[in-house]
């Protein structure tokens, strides 16, 4: 099926061919663009009648500095604390809540999302509830010094799960002290000692029109949307006024050793891996199902299945912009952690040497295919899927155009990126556990 773009200098509709009878498909998505640069994104899912409405914003902890670090993800906690028409978090909660709707929010390290998901019925609440948040939040010095003790129980939470510090001690390892490498949640320093006029800042610098996109998912057409998104989110102005700096080099340090006592030993172990926008950034994710993004992948027929070694243990990507990794990550006994990190640098080896099968290949192209259409059924995810690209990338792809990218790869492909990539040089370990030693884990490396 061949995809027919359709586009003018104010909005444009992404459309499937024709199906046989004169039948097509409703838009995959449609894209209009207000006067002032807002962004208004239609993903219209048939058979649901939910409607998810989701405000993405390009401020993520990247745009930090020390002084202000976590503000981004305190400034998060803040948005539901009221603003005009619902004036403290029991209002929006209560809002919500009482037409069984769903509402949440996230800050990532280049982005931060806020969204409703609730019946179509009930789409302009989602948008009155959204909109009195991102233009009228007040921060109120009374709220922000009640939330400093939420969210300090929150890292505390954080640093109390391995399984969380473990991956945030493995993107430090990689991005070094940068704001790419530090945690989202802040410093407790900073979560003390923020001020009302540090949220109004941050806040001015980055919720501009051009720098957020409101999407609209589910049972909604674009006319719908369209209006929503002028009537209620029309006013936001301002001009984005901050960007971050881009990763220079990677970090140094190759072993990250936390002494903790736990029932198991926490570990992620891989290597520096290709940005987001890199022609091999499909490649790298394929290579990482086969190694360990499946129940049939080989980490856990491997190492779980046939060692008995571990509960979990997964291999994942994660792509910025401008840096990216793949990693394996399990928890293990502690008596075998040496052995588990053999056979993971084991199965590195093995993938980089002798490359992949042609079986492997079609199961992993079909696992994302298979995933996608299942996960694109959701409201939230369809919206999530559309926004970020829009939000994030240079050109935004259908659901055809961004399988097509999979269909592409080839098994030589892949097999060239894991040789570059899962090198000896390039590994980086983190451990969290008991009796061993940076010393003792770095020989394992060798």
């Amino acid at each position: 099926m061949g995809l027919v773009k359709r586009s003018s200098t104010e909005s444009r509709q992404y459309l499937l061919s024709p199906l046989g009878r004169g039948r097509y498909h409703r838009p995959m998505f449609d894209l209009h663009r207000l006067p002032s640069g807002l962004r208004i994104l239609t993903a219209p899912v048939e058979g649901t009648q939910s409607v998810t409405v989701l405000v993405l914003v390009g401020a993520g902890s990247r745009y930090e500095e020390q002084s202000n670090r976590g503000i981004s993800h305190f400034l998060e906690h803040m948005f539901f604390k009221g603003g005009q028409r619902y004036k403290n978090t029991k209002d929006v909660s209560a809002a919500i809540d009482g037409v069984g709707g769903d509402f949440n929010a996230f800050t990532g390290k280049e982005y931060a999302g806020y969204y409703v998901k609730v019946s179509a019925a009930h789409t302009e609440l989602a948008c009155d509830v959204l909109s009195d948040m991102l233009l009228h939040a007040s921060f109120p010095q009374e709220e922000i010094d009640k939330e400093r003790g939420v969210i300090i129980e929150e890292a505390r939470m954080y640093e109390d799960t391995p399984m969380y510090r473990a991956g945030w001690d493995f993107e430090e390892l990689l991005f070094g002290d940068t704001p790419l490498g530090w945690d989202t949640i802040g410093t407790e320093e900073v979560i003390r000692t923020v001020k009302q006029a540090d949220f109004q800042r941050h806040k001015q610098e980055l919720y501009t029109p051009e720098n957020t996109v409101i999407t609209f998912a589910g049972n909604i057409t674009k006319e719908q949307a369209k209006a929503y998104g002028e009537l209620f989110f029309g006013k936001l102005a301002g001009k984005k006024e901050k960007t971050f700096a881009p990763l220079v080099s990677p970090g140094t340090r190759k072993i990250w050793y936390r002494e903790k006592k736990t029932e198991q030993a926490h570990l992620v172990l891989g290597v520096p891996g290709v940005h987001a926008r890199h022609a091999d950034h499909v490649a790298m994710k394929l290579l990482a199902i086969i190694l360990g993004g499946t129940m049939s992948s080989r980490m856990f027929i491997n190492i779980r299945e046939a060692k008995g070694l571990c509960y979990y243990i997964s291999t994942e990507t994660d792509t910025y912009l401008d840096a990216g990794a793949i990693s394996t990550r399990a928890g293990v006994d502690q008596s075998r952690l040496h052995e588990a990190i053999t056979l993971i640098r084991n199965e590195y080896d093995a993938i980089a040497e002798c490359g992949i099968t042609d079986e492997e290949l079609h199961q992993a192209k079909e696992y994302v295919k298979g995933k996608l259409t299942l996960s694109l059924e959701d409201s939230e995810e369809r919206a999530h899927f559309f926004g970020k690209q829009e939000l994030m990338y240079p050109e935004t792809w259908s659901i055809e155009e961004y399988l097509a990218r999979y269909t592409a790869v080839s098994k030589e492909q892949i097999n060239a990126l894991a040789k570059r990539l899962l090198t000896t040089e390039q590994l980086r370990l983190v451990v969290i556990g008991q009796g061993t030693s940076e010393e003792k884990l770095a020989a394992l490396l060798q």
